[in-house]
């Protein structure tokens, strides 16, 4: 419920954030806009000037991020809003208007550009890994041969630092049931073992024995677990169009975000983790190590087929004296871990005449047009490409490639050899200015797995074509592209998120599209004044 002094705190937080935008402006503004999604979390914010002469915004709003909490917070009491999308519009007298509503409509000035609007908070888009068919390989790791390993990594490591590495008490059989309880599956018998001969207490033991990262007491391994067993929700802006590679070796983990049957057991401490495979691909093994977290967007990356194969590994660092010592406040050890791929292997630039086996990703940046794609079929790995600041005519070796993500802007030509085409989930299709001939959309009917789509660089012939689409999840347009559509037949009724591609909309603008889409935009908060 409003607060009957709610829309006077609005008021009263927001003139401080006008006088910095009218103090910092350049002389012979017209007007400043001032975009922000603020909240308990801190603020973004992005906006610019209109300066006489000049069609676009330029230069840069001042961030008084204090005050635009502040004036968050009175939004807050006054809608209840976790986290508000703030537009203040303000002309030289100091006249201004506030737009704001809650980030179900957000503002991506200074990112993608335009608005977005989420209409399916509940929806994920489907990642390969999951309809993988898993591993039926067995284990590598051995218990026995695990601890053995272990106990001679200690004694290696106790006599280099001068001084033994007390261990923790073991995990009871009752700890380790529990554990594997909240899991909801077993640990790996080597891994297992190794708890049974410690336990560290949550991070406070600070046991670096995994390379340099600190092992996990079985309590924090089902904490972290609880973070990392789902896929992170997209961000639409960035996730629309996302792909997940493949590891190396090709097939061993599974494709994906995020996993139930991935069960970390070391972090590095900076949002990555160790962790054991207990769901591996059709080539992989249950136990596998791999690392997780915040640098694999892109996928996991696989370490070693066990953690007793990895033992090994450290082991023989240590007996090669393949080590670093850590700093003098560490005193430590620092052992690399196996040689692993961080990220897909991708070519940026033009196509060179050779191209690696093991391409999975593609970024062709100012190249002359039209760009022949042909080389591309010596890559049969390729799942992701981009076509940036130049063109093609010809789709054709499109074909027979597993690409799940295609940035492309056509110069002649047509999307006719995308038909029927089962592996392409993301389509961000333009069109060059000298193509004058709008392009028909029709064979995206066939697409069985199209579910994202940014039309808004493109001319295209018949946007109802788009009611047809099955799954279609997310959708880019211009303003005039999107009145066409809900026009002549209204949008697809799976979207579960839609972007206004309008860089010269106002939050008034993308409130009243998202009201035509649906979303009930009718306590949005205005306040004027000057």
């Amino acid at each position: 419920m409003p607060t009957e002094r709610g829309p006077n705190m609005v008021d009263a937080t927001v003139r401080p954030i006008v006088e910095a935008i009218v103090a910092k402006a350049p002389p012979g503004w017209t007007r400043a806009v001032l975009n922000s999604v603020a909240g308990a979390g801190g603020a973004l914010v992005a906006g610019g000037y209109a300066v006489r002469g000049a069609s676009r915004l330029s230069g840069h709003v001042p961030a008084p991020f204090t005050e635009l909490m502040r004036l968050a917070e009175a939004v807050r009491e006054l809608r209840g809003w976790r986290r508000t999308n703030l537009e203040i519009e303000c002309l030289p007298t100091g006249e201004y208007e506030l737009v704001a509503f809650a980030d179900t409509v957000t503002s991506l000035r200074g990112r993608a550009g335009g608005f977005q609007v989420v209409l399916d908070h509940g929806y994920r888009l489907p990642q390969p890994g999951f309809t993988q068919e898993e591993g039926t390989a067995a284990p590598a790791g051995d218990p026995d041969l695990a601890v053995a390993r272990f106990r001679a990594y200690l004694e290696r490591r106790a006599a280099i630092l001068g001084r033994p590495e007390p261990l923790p008490p073991p995990a009871s059989a009752a700890a380790l049931e529990e554990a594997e309880r909240r899991l909801g599956r077993p640990l790996p018998a080597d891994l297992r073992a190794l708890y049974e001969l410690a336990n560290p207490r949550g991070f406070h033991d600070d046991l670096c024995l995994f390379g340099n990262a600190v092992w996990l007491g079985l309590d924090s391994l089902v904490a972290v677990h609880e973070d990392v067993r789902e896929p992170m929700p997209p961000f639409w802006e960035l996730g629309w169009n996302w792909v997940v590679f493949d590891t190396d070796p090709p097939g061993a983990v599974r494709r994906c975000g995020g996993h139930p049957a991935w069960l970390p057991f070391a972090t590095s401490e900076d949002g990555n983790f160790l962790a054991v495979d207990m769901s591996p691909a059709p080539n992989g093994r249950p136990g596998q190590v791999i690392r997780v977290g915040r640098d694999h967007d892109d996928g996991p990356a696989y370490l070693a087929d066990s953690v007793t194969s990895l033992l090994g590994h450290y082991l023989d660092l240590l007996e090669r004296g393949a080590y670093e010592p850590e700093d003098e406040e560490e005193d430590g050890i620092y052992l690399p871990q196996p040689d692993y791929r961080l990220g897909p292997e991708e070519i940026i630039g033009e196509l060179p005449h050779d191209l690696p086996p093991g391409l999975q990703a593609v970024h062709i940046n100012d190249a002359p047009s039209p760009v022949d794609l042909t080389p591309l079929t010596a890559a049969p790995q390729v799942r992701q490409l981009n076509l940036n600041r130049c063109a093609t005519r010809d789709l054709t070796p499109v074909r027979a490639l597993p690409i799940e993500s295609l940035r492309v802007t056509l110069a002649g030509g047509d999307l006719t050899p995308l038909a029927g085409h089962h592996h392409l989930a993301a389509l961000d299709l333009g069109t060059a200015t000298d193509h004058h001939a709008p392009v028909d959309l029709a064979p995206l009917r066939s697409l069985p797995n199209l579910r994202c789509l940014d039309l808004s660089r493109a001319e295209v012939a018949d946007l109802t074509v788009l009611a047809d689409l099955p799954d279609l999840r997310y959708l880019a347009l211009t303003t005039r592209q999107w009145n066409v559509l809900l026009e002549k037949g209204g949008a697809p009724a799976t979207l579960a998120a839609a972007r206004l591609a309008d860089d010269t909309a106002t939050l008034h603008d993308a409130l009243a599209w998202a009201s035509r889409l649906g979303v009930d935009t009718g306590d949005s908060v205005r306040v004027t004044g000057g």
